[in-house]
């Protein structure tokens, strides 16, 4: 029989919480968490993405609306960002919200180790996990589950 924990990280989650002042990552099923990742975001992870190239994460709730295996980035999961009303508050200022943000996994063209790596943010606004991690999160989460992202 299967220890409880190998055995929850193998099953379907309901959600998604990014917590950006501690660079976590948690997935929950039934409000109970079942595992968080230490994450890598943007140059600038302070603040809401406003504008495409502010090199910041949103803030918000978003759904993983689909995955790509050929992603740049090892595999990656797309967050349904821009909403509504990012959309309206760029077009109020004048500016593209941007969009494009993903949970992914390492980039192939980098020096450091996968350890290493998540010790920066050196996304341009997604959210990194190591390969590995990103193979978990690839079978735990469905297109359509929600994701929050707190500052």
């Amino acid at each position: 029989m299967a220890s409880a924990s190998s055995n929850q990280t193998h099953s379907k989650i309901d959600l998604v919480i990014v917590n950006k002042s501690e660079s976590s990552m948690s997935v929950l099923r039934d409000g109970q968490v079942i595992k968080t990742y230490a994450i890598a975001m943007g140059d600038a992870p302070i603040g809401h993405k406003l504008t495409e190239g502010d090199q910041r994460t949103p803030q918000g709730r978003y759904i993983l609306d689909y995955k790509k295996s050929d992603s740049a980035f090892y595999k990656s999961i797309h967050i349904s960002y821009p909403n509504d009303e990012d959309k309206l508050r760029a077009k109020a200022l004048g500016i593209s919200p941007g969009g494009m943000i993903m949970i992914h996994g390492q980039n192939p063209r980098s020096k450091m180790s996968p350890e290493e790596a998540q010790r920066y943010n050196w996304t341009n606004g997604c959210i990194a996990v190591t390969n590995k991690e990103m193979d978990e999160l690839w079978r735990m989460i469905d297109e359509g589950t929600p994701i929050e992202i707190w500052p």
